[in-house]
């Protein structure tokens, strides 16, 4: 699949779910209304749909949320999907979690096929981690996260680098994911979806600024590392292991996008950061051959837009998009 400004698209992101057990500031209001489980696509649909990206070039898929591993029967879908793994047609399938779920589904993650994860975490201080999460235990997740590494999953800890509320952390962050082992990618906020009260411009740490200060505690070396996604990374000699940023906002990553998306109603969007979509769920439902729902996920991929109109600061903080992170699946 070519867009028009002739970049392959090979990476699908998943949602399979809008609903997850935190309710992080930068991500969601706290009383959210989440969406009909009637107008959610089946796990036999999902399947559908993922089998099809894969035959036309999708050669990695990572599924998210909302929290995907709290999905209903989850590990069906994953494991339907396992033999692409084993036969090379599909290069990697993986999940974007936030970790309180991983002491029970680790295991069962390897066996599907997964050798990587990604585990969203933005503090190791159990008060601000229940502040920034509203809902979550942090002990729990750091469980989850010593089940993973006796998996034997490779885990990249994500942290959303918030001004006022991690800032002082991200040192201490990075000493400890080199010590356990992991990867560590900081992230800028998003202007996503009605937040609340909550304020973006409040929360908005420019990533430029993050690096500033870490070089003076740490060795940044420059590496060719490319996961595949958004981040650009480095090397941190002190620990060996991979620093990663995301940065949507100060140096946006759209030049080499190869990433589209799809939520959990079937809604398939071409920008993270734009509203041009296609609806997936109708053509899947159409028929029960798949010819129309190719043909929407190929005259779809014609439209897909050369970048994102993100902006955080005085004059523009609120939300670029309506919809919230947890329903797009980041």
């Amino acid at each position: 699949m070519i867009d028009p400004y002739g970049r392959r698209v090979d990476y699908l992101r998943v949602s399979v779910t809008d609903r997850c057990d935190f309710r992080c500031v930068y991500c969601m209001a706290e009383d959210m209304e989440f969406l009909p489980k009637k107008d959610l696509l089946s796990i036999e649909e999902l399947e559908r749909v993922c089998a099809t990206f894969i035959d036309l070039g999708v050669k990695k898929l990572r599924f998210t949320g909302g929290e995907p591993l709290v999905r209903k029967n989850i590990m069906k879908l994953f494991n339907s999907l396992t033999p692409y793994l084993e036969s090379g047609q599909l290069r990697e399938m993986t999940v974007t979690t936030n970790g309180s779920q991983l002491h029970r589904y680790a295991d069962q993650l390897v066996d599907a096929g997964m050798k990587r994860i990604n585990v969203s975490l933005d503090t190791l201080n159990r008060d601000l981690f229940r502040a920034i999460t509203r809902w979550g235990d942090l002990d729990q997740v750091l469980t989850g996260l010593q089940a993973a590494k006796r998996a034997g999953l490779e885990v990249k800890i994500n942290a959303v680098a918030l001004k006022g509320v991690n800032d002082k952390e991200l040192n201490t962050m990075l000493a400890w994911a080199g010590d356990e082992g992991f990867d560590l990618t900081f992230i800028e906020v998003m202007p996503m979806g009605d937040i609340g009260n909550e304020s973006r411009l409040d929360q908005y740490l420019p990533l430029t600024e993050v690096r500033r200060l870490l070089e003076e505690h740490w060795t940044l070396e420059e590496s060719s590392y490319n996961s595949g996604g958004p981040a650009r990374y480095l090397t941190v000699k002190e620990t060996g292991k991979r620093l990663g940023f995301i940065t949507p906002m100060t140096h946006n990553f759209c030049e080499s996008c190869n990433r589209v998306r799809m939520t959990c109603t079937g809604q398939f969007f071409l920008c993270l950061g734009q509203n041009e979509d296609a609806d997936l769920r109708a053509a899947l439902r159409s028929s029960e051959g798949d010819e129309q729902l190719r043909n929407t996920i190929l005259e779809a991929i014609s439209r897909k837009p050369k970048g994102h109109d993100f902006i955080i600061d005085r004059n523009n903080h609120g939300p670029a998009v309506s919809r919230h992170m947890s329903v797009t699946g980041g």
